[in-house]
């Protein structure tokens, strides 16, 4: 039987944004900008790019930033255009082109599980893909998006599967450690698990393969998240969930294509604005110069 095409897409953005304080007390952390871009406009194009049609964002109380971004404004449009400045217009209109963008409020922050849980009226019982916007990928020159592989992963297995790259032992312990049933691929080959642990110690985990923000999964997790009791930290986690697909010979992995940055992270959210900047042709080469004339200063 054919495997039903992977057309929705799910971007938990219910979080609290804590590490990000006090910029996040009244700016959603997906909003942060990647230079002039928001971040969470980033994970959206990956999707777009990827063939999802539609898109639903959890959010919670305090993240109407996040609509009114992806929303038309008439009024800006018209100050620019009346002001000459016709591209910017065009710009900022084509935010709303974007994609069909739908919303729901997580109302109690239960955790990544209780998040995808509250997309099940969305989803129905299609597969979907799920990118998390603390996670931003950038592909090279002759790579695709990130979830682009894995829904072509998914469309080759008819399973879920995870996205994962290697990381360093001793940071193991921020992500969910997967185990290969077999041998595990480092080519983007996708790779069947028999089990996978939620932020382990370093002697805990599996394997230094890290699930990092990018999923492709079937719609029988619902059912399993809704029988998925708290676990790390006393929230519903996913990869609880995806452990008892995995567990059943029913999750895969792949490594995915592109640099990622963490953006949750601050470190990694200024590399990935200075890589950003230095990569645009109108401010690049700035940056270039003004980063080469710090390290002569020091």
């Amino acid at each position: 039987m054919q495997n039903k095409r992977v057309r929705k897409a799910v971007i938990p953005a219910a979080g609290l944004g804590t590490r990000f304080l006090p910029a996040t007390k009244s700016l959603p952390k997906e909003m942060l900008p990647i230079v002039d871009v928001p971040n969470i406009q980033h994970i959206v194009k990956e999707a777009v790019d990827s063939g999802i049609e539609s898109i639903l964002i959890i959010t919670s109380g305090t993240k109407g930033a996040i609509e009114h971004h992806f929303d038309y404004d008439f009024e800006l449009e018209t100050r620019l255009r009346q002001s000459g400045k016709d591209e910017l217009a065009d710009q900022v209109h084509a935010i709303g082109d974007m994609a069909d963008i739908f919303y729901v409020r997580q109302k109690n922050p239960k955790g990544l599980g209780h998040a995808i849980l509250c997309a099940k009226d969305f989803v129905g019982d299609e597969p979907f893909a799920i990118l998390l916007g603390d996670d931003l990928v950038v592909p090279g020159p002759e790579e695709g998006p990130a979830i682009g592989h894995l829904i072509d992963c998914y469309e080759r297995l008819g399973k879920t599967v995870v996205g994962v790259k290697k990381v360093d032992h001793a940071a193991i312990s921020k992500y969910a450690s997967v185990k290969p049933a077999g041998e595990a691929c480092d080519d983007g080959s996708p790779f069947l698990l028999s089990d996978m642990v939620e932020k382990p110690r370093p002697e805990e985990a599996f394997t230094d393969y890290a699930i990092l923000g990018r999923y492709v999964v079937t719609p029988d997790i619902f059912e399993i998240l809704a029988h998925t009791a708290p676990g790390r930290n006393g929230e519903i986690q996913l990869t609880d969930a995806l452990r008892q697909q995995a567990l059943k010979g029913q999750a895969a992995a792949a490594v995915f294509p592109g640099t990622r940055y963490d953006i949750g992270d601050k470190f990694g959210y200024v590399k990935a604005v200075i890589d950003f900047a230095l990569f645009r042709e109108d401010i690049g080469p700035q940056v270039r110069e003004y980063l080469e004339q710090l390290v002569k200063e020091k």
